[in-house]
């Protein structure tokens, strides 16, 4: 440990990124978190085409190339890596088949955990719905996007298939090589008196109310508790460390919400 080199990569969930600092995790977020670093500028926050299948070029291809270049470029020996929702899936994929690829075995090996925030597991019925053609808030356009083939993977059936014959860490199959721990939210408030309902925005925390219609009762809008919990471990849920005991919804999930960013950069230094 004393002449590690600890870095921390941040891997955004369903969509295709050119500046996921901005535009996905915003940068009170990312520079929060890598301030518990010893070198807060061991940091890359990556930029791939998610819309596409996991094992993709420009998905799982894009996300070993920019760890690769970041690890060799900065000396990097001991790798944390933060995914929100999809992307655990990515990055997952690439600790599950090591074969697939020449840069796998060297990311596994520098990985020492995922810290996977809302991770979309075992997929959700809200993909199902978007590739069934039916109609969603307009407030959900950022989330669940187009009928791509990200959203057609997070279908539930799909995902269950790809765990049992691709994927490690869930219920069964064998474990993954790294500790992949999930930080799982529970509900949604967007009441418009709460103040706390306007943090990661008022507009998605609505919509996102609304499709809980879809979910179960532990769900953060988009995705089931359960499906954040089916692969690797609980880390914690949301209402047991957040500030005032708040829930995360799924966009509050990858942002500096109730103290959440505090708890990642406290556990850079471990």
């Amino acid at each position: 440990m004393c002449n590690a080199n600890t870095g921390v990569a941040f891997v955004h969930g369903t969509g295709k990124q050119t500046n996921a600092t901005a535009d996905y995790w915003t940068s009170t977020f990312v520079n929060n978190v890598r301030g518990g670093l010893p070198n807060p500028a061991n940091y890359v926050v990556i930029n791939c085409d998610f819309t596409k299948y996991m094992w993709d070029s420009a998905a799982a291809g894009c996300l070993a190339g920019q760890l690769t270049t970041f690890i060799n470029g900065k000396g990097i020996t001991r790798l944390i890596v933060i995914t929100h929702s999809n992307g655990g899936n990515v990055m997952r994929w690439i600790m599950s088949n090591p074969t697939w690829d020449s840069r796998y075995p060297n990311i596994i090996a520098k990985t020492v955990r995922v810290n996977a925030l809302a991770p979309s597991s075992a997929g959700t019925p809200l993909a199902d719905a978007v590739i069934n053609g039916n109609v969603f808030e307009g407030a959900l356009g950022w989330l669940l996007g187009y009928q791509n083939d990200a959203v057609r993977m997070q279908q539930t059936s799909w995902m269950a298939s790809y765990n049992a014959n691709y994927l490690y860490g869930t219920s069964g199959r064998p474990a993954l090589p790294k500790a992949f721990r999930s930080v799982v939210g529970t509900d949604v408030d967007s009441a418009i008196w709460d103040s706390d309902s306007y943090c990661g925005g008022y507009a998605e925390n609505v919509g996102l109310e609304t499709t809980q219609n879809w979910l179960n009762s532990c769900s953060d809008g988009f995705l089931n508790c359960s499906s954040q919990s089916a692969a690797g471990s609980v880390w914690f849920q949301d209402k047991a460390r957040m500030r005032g005991s708040e829930p995360l919804s799924h966009n509050q999930s990858r942002r500096a919400c109730f103290g959440l960013d505090t708890i990642l950069r406290t556990d850079m230094g471990s």
